[in-house]
């Protein structure tokens, strides 16, 4: 018993020894997440580990929705008369306006100008939008569909204040592109750009949006749409028109421009968001006409060095700066220093999103406006206008003259009239490319007559010039300073 205890107890001696010296030399080390050795300049990798197990190891596969979406998008090849006959860019052919004014016309020389573009396919009976500056000045239109098929297209309608017009061919069965919602389009996820850059047919590039609600000032301002969605994938010239689609192959945009010195890509590019694009295709298949709905004020975006000096507590959303007497926000109670923040419930942050919102809806919508004032929030209904100032739709060919001239028109003011000694006008606001601005009209004239006519608002404008096409007329006027001038230009 004696030598069993003695066995037993060197057992178990060893035993303890064999655990220390064991726990000495072959302690567990903590690891790494780069598979090395722990150190004091590594960071604790639970959180991390966390974070990238969340990410997915490679970019999408956009093979089956770029598949699908190239036989959606079409090339646009346009061609226009260009005179170097400074004349005859304003007159026409003949005129007898102009040879009074100007004397007998020079001969004429003539070439013919080629463009290019891109256009997307929205209904399988041919109807294709594009943008306006692909064609508006086009003589012929031809469209090349992905499978080489050539048709030629006609213009149903277009409008320069989003840059949108809708053509159509003669054809049926076509694949076409499903519209997305716009509003859902989040920063960071994934986009195809479709479309035709120097000609080369059915050239798709990929990138993430990287902003929302851009304004770039490229349409002359005035009662221009500019929210565009900013994205990073490549498009250059020829792309304009072109499909911009997300993962799911849904059409959420429509290239319009990108953001260059050079210009050739350098990694902004720009669309118009669909849910404009669909509004123009609808009001323009209904209607023959857009029909805009018009808040009747004018607003700025402020930053927090504003807001202070204004005595506002917040800066997000959109400051009133001036009001049209009996325009849809005045009759709503709004007033100059609001800020509005929320239309329809959706939130309002810059000056932009603002003039999205309003520009999809229709003469005599209502909208519920949420303004902050004195240091409150409040609500009120407002019914959009159109263009004049009345609850009713634009006619077909009523508002295409606004557009024709390229400048959005305002009622002069009592004040104003009073000052510069007129007793009736319409000012110009803003300038855009057409017939005013070639003529050599600059923004702030104050037209009081055109052919000898008495013009008193913007819808006398309108009915004066309408079916006037390839005549000349006289504008006559005054500029704020005093300055009269008048202004041979053709329609």
């Amino acid at each position: 018993m004696k030598r069993i205890g003695i066995i037993f107890l060197a057992a178990l001696l060893g035993g303890f020894i064999s655990i220390g010296i064991s726990s000495i030399f072959w302690s567990p080390q903590p690891e790494s997440l780069n598979g090395g050795h722990f150190d004091s300049f590594d960071r604790p990798p639970a959180g991390v580990a966390s974070f990238t197990s969340n990410l997915p190891a490679t970019t999408p596969d956009f093979t089956v929705v770029a598949e699908n979406t190239v036989n959606t998008v079409v090339h646009i090849r346009t061609e226009y008369v260009r005179r170097t006959s400074l004349y005859d860019e304003f007159f026409g052919h003949s005129d007898p306006f102009r040879d009074f004014f100007f004397g007998p016309r020079r001969p004429q020389q003539e070439r013919a100008v080629v463009g290019s573009g891109s256009g997307v396919i929205l209904k399988e009976d041919g109807y294709i939008i594009t943008n306006n500056h692909v064609v508006q000045e086009a003589d012929k239109i031809e469209v090349t569909l992905n499978d080489n098929r050539i048709f030629d297209a006609v213009i149903v309608g277009k409008d320069p204040t989003t840059d949108l017009a809708l053509i159509k061919i003669d054809a049926e069965g076509l694949p076409h592109a499903v519209f997305g919602d716009s509003d859902n389009v989040r920063i960071g996820e994934w986009v195809l750009a479709v479309g035709n850059p120097f000609n080369l047919t059915s050239t798709v590039t990929a990138g993430i949006v990287s902003a929302r609600g851009r304004h770039i000032n490229i349409l002359g301002g005035g009662t221009a749409i500019e929210s565009y969605i900013q994205f990073d994938a490549a498009v250059n010239r020829g792309n304009s028109g072109g499909a911009l689609v997300n993962s799911k192959g849904e059409l959420i945009g429509i290239n319009a421009a990108i953001a260059s010195s050079t210009g050739t890509f350098e990694g902004y590019s720009f669309a118009i968001p669909s849910n404009i694009a669909k509004k123009v295709m609808e009001d323009l298949l209904e209607f023959g006409e857009i029909q805009r709905g018009f808040l009747g004020i004018e607003f700025r975006e402020l930053n927090s060095r504003d807001a202070k000096e204004l005595g506002l507590d917040i800066f997000r959303g959109a400051y009133v700066h001036s009001i049209q007497k009996g325009g849809a926000a005045d009759k709503a109670g709004i007033r100059e220093g609001d800020l509005i923040i929320a239309i329809d419930g959706n939130e309002i942050r810059n000056p932009s999103e603002l003039i999205e919102a309003v520009g999809r809806k229709r003469p005599g919508d209502e909208i519920t406006l949420k303004y902050h004032r004195n240091g409150r929030n409040k609500e009120t209904t407002a019914v959009l206008q159109n263009i004049h100032g009345e609850i009713a739709y634009i006619e077909p060919g009523e508002r295409s003259v606004d557009d024709i001239m390229g400048a959005t028109f305002e009622s002069v003011t009592s004040k104003e009239k009073k000052r510069l000694g007129i007793e009736n006008g319409v000012k110009i606001t803003s300038l855009r490319a057409g017939k005013l601005r070639r003529a050599g009209v600059r923004e702030g004239f104050i037209i009081t007559h055109i052919d000898r006519k008495s013009v008193e608002s913007p819808r006398d404008i309108s009915q004066i010039l309408h079916n006037r096409e390839g005549e000349g007329v006289l504008f006559e006027g005054i500029y704020p300073n005093g300055v009269r001038a008048y202004y041979g230009v053709g329609i």
